[in-house]
């Protein structure tokens, strides 16, 4: 499976911004699908996922505001980001893998990353 990440970009906090990530390969909708970011100077953290049931899980940081979403037919899943804050300064990567390995934080495919600057 490869991975292609876009949309990233730079927007003032409050903003908005929607991520996309699109997969080559077979089984799409097999694989648990999520999203991780990096900010500077910091760890890798677990931002969104969601499981072929439709099953979402969001990091206690961003429910409310991120909204994640896959479209199978088109091997494309979504990360809908509102209401930014600078501190969602970050690189964002997604990823696949089964649901366990990818809430370890140890998923077996991930795509480059694609980098959202948000401004005070």
């Amino acid at each position: 499976v490869q991975l292609q990440a876009s949309g990233g970009g730079s927007v003032q906090a409050g903003g908005s911004l929607r991520l996309s990530c699109v997969a080559s390969g077979r089984s799409f909708a097999a694989y648990t699908m999520g999203w991780f970011r990096q900010a500077p100077g910091k760890e890798r953290e677990f931002v969104s996922a969601m499981r072929g049931n439709s099953a979402t899980y969001y990091a206690d940081s961003v429910k409310g505001r991120f909204s994640i979403s896959r479209d199978d037919a088109k091997n494309t899943v979504y990360l809908q980001m509102n209401s930014l804050k600078p501190e969602d300064t970050a690189v964002y990567s997604c990823a696949a893998d089964r649901w366990s390995m990818l809430i370890a934080g140890q998923p077996s495919y991930w795509g480059q990353g694609t980098e959202v600057t948000v401004s005070s």
